[in-house]
């Protein structure tokens, strides 16, 4: 890799906030090649997409400001400053030698115009070249980018797509004007295991047919691993580490880059707790950084639980009766048509699922978007009203309760939700929102020991008592979801739904939320239904698992024999999708993928 396509030196982008300033990027220098892939990892709020946005120049000012720096563009042997050309000059290099592909394609999609116009905008506006020209350009890009039928994709909204659809148009839109230079900020956080792995695999196809130099900005590790040539590790703006993917993952030498390597659930053992940056560096009031001086290796050998450890506690685990029964469980949804709204048809979201879930015990449901897994969740707690079948909770028939009944049976089967911002209301202060539920269920005497017990929830969820008045907007994603978890515990539940409680999350947050997640169940002998797309995180968490694809179970047994030895093709392509982030993974030579 000789030839240089973008060198950042010094790069300084800071946020003029209340009269503070604050430095999301600070100083910072590396360079990506032509043909290379640089991963640059960190946490949320470590300058990664800061970094991206800085090289578009697309930093909103106010508030924000680049102060210091040069981002040099090399083409044709000539040598460009993007920090000193005039705006005008700027648009003329974003979309035609610098594209982005943003982490969120429903955001970055206009609602109102169809995916192929949008594709087609670009095209017109950088190449100046006629509408029917243009039209045949993008229905060759989103063949390439492998979308099935594209002629239909051309005159859908984007609303009408899936996820990983929606994605491959943005990556149509970004590779449109030939870039020299592509910037993928998280572009598969949101979407499936499978899902990804096609993306990725598009884009490093892309990449070897196209020579370009790509910037992948991820929270993921094992993503950075299968892909990447060389690694830039940020934390709080500055970048801690940087080097080839190889020695980053054998020889890490910051202690929080061993971190973010260390907390990603492991998939070959099982551990008592997941390790956390935390465990590896630890920070005094002045900001210094204080080191474990300990490898991933050393930390991680006495955590590790033994089969025979494993096998004494289903022993304990199945040995009861069950205390949820589910019996061919239908959920169906109806299509409906014309003026009238007639039914014409059923979406069958959930389809004659059986499954019994025993006290005591974890219990994963994994699959694909629209399996079905989060609609189970909803009807167990009836926010979803069954077709056909039967659930049966402590002997009682949860579709015959009456509402008190019902009243009674949700305060003792909890529900995390997926967003926890959403899940929460914007004008009530989190102390009142943990409150509220046991106002309803007439939980301890009056308000003020309500309050006191809400503060006492709030630090066995790792949050300052003193956060009581404050709102969800002033909190992070990590945060907000420890007070979704706070605010199940304060109704004293048996049975809690985790519906992907952690897929949002930062790998490190993620690993805090699942040890505190099975701290709670030990402390207070809970019951989970543990749910994701994430078949890493779900085996991590369970004793059992229960795979599920269009709306039935596709297997069900022990989590780790299931990944061992998977029973059915889907569960095989499930796992052979995730990205491991191993040392075989590392060396294995990047090759054209066969479309």
């Amino acid at each position: 890799m000789s030839k240089k396509l973008l060198e950042f030196k010094n790069l300084v982008t800071e946020f003029i906030t209340e009269g503070e300033s604050v430095k999301a990027v600070n100083n910072i220098s590396f360079t990506l090649n032509k043909g290379e892939t640089i991963g640059i990892v960190g946490e949320s709020g470590s300058g990664k997409s800061v970094t991206s946005l800085s090289s578009m120049r697309l930093i909103p000012s106010p508030p924000g400001k680049i102060s210091n720096g040069e981002i040099i563009f090399h083409k044709n042997k000539k040598k460009t400053d993007l920090l000193k050309i005039s705006e005008t000059e700027m648009r003329s290099f974003r979309g035609n030698d610098i594209a982005m592909i943003f982490q969120e394609p429903m955001t970055s999609l206009n609602p109102v115009f169809t995916c192929g116009d949008q594709v087609l905008e670009a095209i017109v506006l950088h190449q100046k070249i006629k509408k029917k020209e243009a039209k045949d350009l993008v229905i060759k890009l989103f063949n390439e980018v492998q979308l099935p039928d594209p002629e239909r994709i051309f005159n859908t909204y984007p609303h009408q797509i899936s996820g990983g659809q929606k994605q491959r148009v943005m990556i149509a839109m970004a590779i449109s004007c030939q870039p020299s230079i592509l910037i993928a900020d998280e572009p598969t956080t949101a979407l499936d295991v499978t899902v990804q792995k096609t993306i990725l695999e598009l884009m490093q196809n892309l990449q070897n047919q196209r020579d370009m130099g790509i910037l992948f900005i991820t929270h993921d590790l094992g993503v950075i691993a299968e892909l990447a040539d060389k690694v830039v590790v940020m934390y709080k703006g500055k970048i801690v580490e940087q080097g080839t993917v190889w020695d980053i993952f054998t020889k890490p030498k910051h202690p929080y880059t061993k971190g973010l390597l260390a907390c990603r659930p492991p998939l070959d053992k099982r551990y008592t707790f997941l390790p956390t940056v935390s465990d590896f560096m630890k920070e005094d009031d002045k900001g210094n950084i204080i080191e474990n001086k300990i490898s991933i290796k050393q930390f991680t050998k006495n955590l590790i639980i033994s089969k025979s450890e494993r096998l004494k506690k289903h022993k304990q685990l199945y040995s009861k009766t069950p205390i949820l029964k589910i019996k061919n469980l239908k959920t169906y949804f109806p299509i409906r048509n014309g003026f009238f709204g007639g039914i014409t048809d059923y979406v069958k979201a959930v389809d004659d699922v059986t499954f019994d879930v025993f006290g005591g015990e974890t219990l994963g449901l994994v699959g694909e978007s629209g399996c079905g897994k989060t609609t189970i969740g909803r009807t167990i707690i009836r926010l979803e009203e069954m077709t056909e079948g039967s659930i049966i909770y402590k002997g009682n028939e949860v579709s015959e309760m009456t509402d008190q009944e019902l009243k009674e049976f949700r305060k003792e089967v909890q529900i995390i939700f997926q967003d926890p911002y959403s899940s929460l209301n914007p004008r009530m202060t989190i102390g009142d929102a943990i409150m509220e539920p046991m106002q309803v269920h007439n939980i301890l005497k009056n308000d003020e020991e309500r309050k006191k017990k809400t503060e006492e929830l709030l630090k066995r969820v790792s949050l300052d008592p003193s956060h009581f008045y404050r709102y969800p907007h002033e909190f992070s994603g990590g945060q907000r979801q420890r007070i979704g978890i706070a605010r199940a515990l304060a109704v004293n539940p048996k049975f809690i739904i985790c519906d992907e409680s952690v897929s949002a999350l930062d790998v490190s947050v993620q690993a805090q939320v699942l040890n505190l997640l099975n701290e709670l169940k030990e402390e207070f002998q809970l019951t989970y239904i543990f749910i994701s797309h994430d078949l890493s995180v779900v085996k991590y968490m369970s004793d059992r698992m229960i795979v599920m694809q269009n709306g039935k179970i596709e297997e069900i047994g022990d989590a780790d024999k299931i990944y061992s030895k998977p029973a059915t093709s889907y569960t095989k392509k499930l796992i052979s999708a995730i990205p491991e982030g191993q040392t075989e993974d590392i060396k294995k030579p990047k090759k054209l993928i066969k479309k």
